[in-house]
């Protein structure tokens, strides 16, 4: 079957691999449609690594993937052959303390399609996934709006780890790329007074606004801090950085309010902020790491069947066979790219 591996550094080959084969009675045999690619997939591509998650070549990325069911296990009974799937890339094992204790995302054995050292990626012609992955879809759903399921999810996980009553309030959100527009459009459906999103890229500006965001600057242009003044001398009262830059961190902490949170989503390029304590502890401001999802992968469904217009976010389709321009593409921001999509047959 046709598998895509990264064999270098921005090296990406169309590989022979064998078809996966059942092995437990919970497996099912999913035949890949569509697989959206990742930021953490282009830091594989460009770094090699995510912090210390250190790629070792030939490596399988890959894991916002949607499929159909082609084989069940034994034990199976949610899914069926046939069926039109969201995949959760995240295998925890139930019984350690982070499982027992709600937090399966933190799974002490977690295992995660595309990482480094646990699964090879989804972006394959087959996979096999333990049966609790897989979330059957409704025909609302095609196989593009099912595998952005899982990028919405982080944008719902995000939006509730901050634990804040979103009525008339003012937040700020760093980064317009898929994440970004995720957590703002998650925002739009709970009555925020007001949004503003800080992205350097017109087009991405341009499609925030479209999605909702009440105020867009480009924080390369204008100061965030003044900016924010003016539109709310107050400041806002939670703060999104979905961009993993450092420039946005010292933005983000000069424009919460005291008591106000800060909610780390992106990913750092070097696995490690500095952040303005004397601001951070004077205003008293909390931060919160988003660490993948936990338990959102059926809100993030029943969001999109009730309106949320996750297609929005996409502007490219490639096949399997342009891969490599697909993540040229989309680690160089280029051609009004914010989401691409590769599809199988």
């Amino acid at each position: 079957m046709k598998t895509l591996v990264l064999t270098g550094i921005r090296k990406m080959e169309m590989t022979d691999h064998p078809k996966p084969i059942l092995k437990n009675a919970d497996d099912v045999l999913i035949r890949i449609k569509t697989v959206g690619v990742c930021g953490s997939d282009i830091h594989y591509f460009t770094e090699g690594k995510i912090g210390t998650q250190v790629v070792e070549f030939p490596f399988a990325v890959g894991h916002e993937c949607s499929g159909i069911i082609e084989e069940v296990g034994s034990s199976v009974t949610r899914v069926k052959p046939g069926d039109l799937v969201a995949v959760d890339p995240s295998i925890h094992c139930g019984t350690c303390d982070q499982c027992l204790a709600g937090r399966p995302h933190t799974c002490r054995k977690n295992r995660f399609l595309g990482c480094p050292g646990q699964i090879d990626g989804c972006l394959t012609e087959y996979i096999v996934m333990p049966e609790f992955t897989c979330f059957t879809l409704s025909p609302k759903f095609n196989p593009t709006t099912a595998a952005l399921i899982e990028p919405l999810t982080i944008g719902t996980y995000s939006v509730e780890l901050a634990q804040t009553d979103f009525r008339n309030k003012t937040v700020g959100i760093f980064g317009a790329g898929p994440i970004g527009l995720s957590v703002l459009m998650v925002l739009k459906t709970m009555d925020t007074a007001k949004i503003l999103s800080f992205e350097p890229l017109e087009y991405r500006r341009e499609k925030a606004q479209s999605l909702g965001a009440n105020y867009v600057f480009n924080p390369f242009e204008v100061s965030p801090a003044e900016v924010t003044h003016e539109v709310e001398p107050l400041l806002l009262d939670v703060v999104f950085d979905c961009s993993g830059e450092q420039q946005a961190i010292d933005d983000a902490v000069r424009i919460i309010k005291p008591g106000g949170k800060l909610i780390l989503v992106g990913i750092p390029p070097e696995g490690k902020y500095t952040i303005n304590m004397d601001i951070l502890r004077r205003n008293e401001i909390s931060i919160h790491n988003v660490r993948r999802q936990n338990h959102c992968v059926e809100k993030s469904i029943r969001l999109v069947e009730e309106g949320l217009p996750v297609d929005q976010m996409v502007t490219h389709h490639f096949t399997p066979e342009e891969t490599q321009k697909a993540f040229e593409m989309v680690s160089g921001y280029q051609n009004g790219v914010i989401k691409a999509m590769i599809n199988f047959s």
